[in-house]
């Protein structure tokens, strides 16, 4: 929890300034009990009206001067702890977005995005507990000791006595909740998981008749949630009690040894109210320590999961700073090389692509087809270093791409994943994330050679339309259309579409893939596809299997040299459509 420290050093100022105030305040509150005291002896006891007055006059200024300090305490609790928290979580996202796909996948959405808004949030609080009370509580406890000596020393040992047996309550119920919180904890977040998938999924359950068994299962979670509340709370419950216990066995045990101090001469009426007060002091602080220990045990587990996080390092390095050739120098150099490339997800697990060598040029059309996890959407993410090759060398212009800074490499590559994904915002501002310069007629070319503009026009504010959150206003093959365009809007020099006209129907594919060619100039397009119509016209198709490169050459090519894609051919289309 300590390595947090680093995101306080912006306010310095407000972490001393604050603690200050508030030990201010705790030195006034001291005060009033001895104060009282006076009254009682001096004023009530003498009958000394303007006494009363005066003194009572004094304790309202110490209470204001107190309140004053509070006050200011609380302002800068509040400016730290909610400017350590903006820090913090900037400085998250911005670590989270340097990670690859390896990290990614390594903690999950769900898990980073608790991490970056729940986790940090108890870190806040723990940052305004440490500024308000941390220093308040110890020493109110100890400043009331120290009073009670200046009174009587012999009756302050009552209190002294007393201190331990508050000090033993709060260890035994801290020691048996603290972990009985972390298991409500995990209870809570396994809540929260079957939450989202019944919300998420809430079209499945019902097309599958599931209403009554994901009810149970929410009942059955949300019982054992419940037994847990209140098993932690029937224990935390014998804190005031087993409190008051001591504090009224302290209050009888300062009476009957004040009354004899009474009686001896040595102690008068107020000192003893003086007593009861401090007594009540440490209580409440002992309480608010017990408080601490909690939001401290729950900030200590936070900070343990954002640490890991910030520890984790990227397995993209972004050194490079390759000259970039200009594409009229590349003569006969591929636009894309794999040599012996071989990729796993993990180390221990099997690899994913073994041993992938092939060529692409500047200007061709490949497609690159294959079953399900045969390897091509893996074979294309490393091209844009999603992830890193474990063997060989992936070659761009000529250039290692780990020797290409990750904007260079990626201002190369535009790139049209397999889910479409869309952002808050108009048509215009999705397209525009390919190129932010694009004017409204470049957005509408784009469009048009995406087959988006169809129902673009139709629209009645048109590129101006508001896209709702991940694009649920619109169709899954307006989503796909709009992030081709977008991706055609970057003008790359290599385009990578990765089954990214599977919610197409056959018209609007083959519409697609005949404007690609007409405008693509000097473009590479890499078409990934299950569909045979969508790969047959290609330059060069690629065919995988199993990890590896199964064929290579045009539609006639394979059709005489490669079972697999003959295969696929054959089972996708009629005899009459296959000639056969």
């Amino acid at each position: 929890m300590f390595k947090m420290a680093v995101f306080l050093k912006p306010y310095k100022k407000e972490v001393i300034i604050g603690p200050f105030f508030k030990l201010l305040e705790a030195i006034f509150e001291l005060l009033l009990p001895t104060i009282v005291a006076l009254i009682i002896n001096n004023g009530i006891g003498m009958r000394d009206t303007s006494y009363v007055f005066k003194m009572g006059g004094l304790m309202l200024f110490l209470s204001i001067l107190g309140f004053g300090c509070s006050m200011i305490c609380q302002y800068y609790a509040a400016r730290a702890s909610q400017g350590f928290g903006t820090t913090l979580r900037n400085k998250i996202f911005s670590h989270v977005s340097s990670l690859s796909y390896a990290e990614m996948d390594k903690y999950g959405t769900p898990s980073l995005i608790n991490r970056i808004t729940n986790d940090v949030n108890h870190l806040q609080v723990a940052v305004a507990m440490l500024i308000r009370l941390v220093i308040r509580a110890p020493f109110i406890c100890i400043g009331a000791i120290i009073m009670s000596m200046i009174l009587d020393f012999q009756l302050s040992l009552i209190l002294l006595a007393a201190t331990p047996i508050f000090g033993i309550i709060l260890y035994f119920i801290i020691t048996r909740t603290s972990p009985l919180y972390r298991s409500y904890q995990k209870k809570l977040d396994k809540m929260a998981l079957l939450l989202s998938e019944n919300f998420s999924g809430v079209r499945v359950i019902r097309a599958f008749a599931k209403r009554r068994q994901e009810k149970q299962r929410f009942n059955e979670s949300s019982e054992d949630l419940t037994g847990m509340a209140i098993h932690v709370g029937r224990i935390s419950a014998l804190l005031n009690p087993m409190t008051t216990l001591v504090v009224n066995a302290a209050i009888i045990a300062i009476l009957w040894v004040g009354g004899i101090h009474i009686n001896d001469g040595r102690l008068s009426q107020g000192e003893i109210i003086a007593f009861i007060n401090y007594i009540t002091q440490i209580l409440l602080a002992l309480i608010v320590v017990s408080n601490l220990v909690i939001v401290f045990t729950k900030a200590s587990s936070s900070a343990a999961r954002i640490n890991e996080v910030l520890a984790t390092t990227t397995s993209i390095s972004d050194t490079g700073n390759a000259v970039i050739p200009m594409i009229e120098t590349l003569g006969s150099v591929p636009a894309i090389q794999f040599n012996n490339v071989s990729f796993g997800y993990n180390v221990t697990g099997e690899v994913a692509l073994a041993d992938i060598s092939v060529e692409i040029y500047r200007g061709e059309t490949v497609g690159v087809i294959g079953s399900t996890g045969s390897g091509k959407s893996t074979f294309v993410n490393l091209i844009p270093r999603f992830y890193d090759a474990t063997e060989g060398h992936i070659l761009i212009a000529g250039v290692n791409v780990r020797d290409y800074s990750l904007s260079q490499l990626r201002k190369k590559i535009g790139i049209v994943p397999q889910r479409a994904l869309l952002f808050t915002g108009t048509i215009a501002d999705n397209i525009r994330w390919g190129n932010e310069y694009a004017t409204d007629e470049d957005i509408l070319q784009a469009a048009t050679i995406a087959q988006a503009d169809e129902f673009i026009t139709k629209l009645p504010e048109g590129i101006h339309t508001l896209v709702s959150r991940g694009g649920r206003n619109l169709s899954g093959g307006q989503k796909q259309r709009l992030t081709i365009a977008r991706a055609v809007a970057a003008k790359s020099e290599i385009l990578i579409l990765d089954d990214s006209s599977s919610a197409l129907d056959f018209a609007t594919d083959a519409a697609l893939r005949r404007a690609l060619k007409e405008n693509r100039g000097e473009m590479t397009v890499i078409m990934v596809s299950q569909r045979v119509s969508t790969v047959q016209q290609a330059d060069k198709i690629i065919v995988f299997e199993e990890g590896r490169i199964a064929g290579i050459g045009t539609h006639d090519e394979l059709m005489e040299s490669s079972e697999v894609y003959k295969e696929v051919y054959l089972s996708q289309l009629s005899s009459e459509e296959s000639g056969k």
